[in-house]
């Protein structure tokens, strides 16, 4: 059987699937490139890689690439890996019993929108902690500002936290839709740089 045809299909809803793959495509060495080049198909967003659960799951924008072109698209990738001699087909190893027991948890935590949310969101949080401590460590550099004036220099640090929020929540859109179609997202474009011009007028001295 093709390795292709041992990639299967465990969830699906509207900019979201989840497949259980083959053991070939979760090796370390081959994991990253997998990963990689699934998040390099145009209109996916976000790739959740988990090698030792043996599964993957892709969020995408369905208006940019559907689901019957995003299969595609992972065929071809996964045939090319295929025919390069990358994988290599390890018919004698099995999944132990605790990686197998593994990874029907985690499928079944999966099922559930919460727990899909609250993973997302639980990346997405220490992310932006660690933007802020970045930011944090910047402003006690300035003692000055603080001094002098302490409700500016406390709005232009939360000015700056949500900048950078908002920059990590579009993030993926930004790098996988805005820049690769300008036009069609002019009017995000042109709210992103008013938002700009807003923050550096905010910092002039008056």
């Amino acid at each position: 059987m093709s390795i292709q045809k041992q990639c299967v299909l465990r969830h699906r809803e509207d900019g979201y699937v989840r497949f259980q793959l083959p053991i070939e495509l979760c090796r370390k060495e081959v994991a990253e490139n997998v990963a990689a080049k699934i998040k390099a198909i145009c209109g996916v967003y976000r790739v959740n890689f988990y090698a030792r659960q043996q599964k993957v799951s892709i969020r995408f924008q369905e208006t940019v690439c559907d689901f019957t072109q995003l299969v595609k698209e992972l065929f071809t990738l996964i045939s090319e890996l295929e025919k390069s001699g990358t994988l290599i087909i390890q018919t004698e190893k099995k999944p132990t019993l605790i990686s197998k027991l593994s990874a029907k948890v985690s499928e079944k935590a999966d099922k559930f929108a919460t727990t899909r949310w609250l993973k997302s969101k639980t990346i997405e949080a220490k992310e932006t902690l660690q933007a802020a401590k970045i930011i944090t460590k910047l402003t006690l550099k300035k003692p000055n500002g603080l001094l002098k004036d302490p409700e500016k220099a406390i709005l232009d640090f939360l000015n700056d936290i949500l900048v950078l929020f908002l920059i990590r929540l579009h993030w993926d859109h930004i790098t996988k839709l805005w820049l690769i179609y300008p036009f069609k997202y002019r009017y995000e474009w042109l709210a992103t740089f008013y938002m700009f011009f807003l923050l550096i007028r905010s910092r002039k001295q008056k």
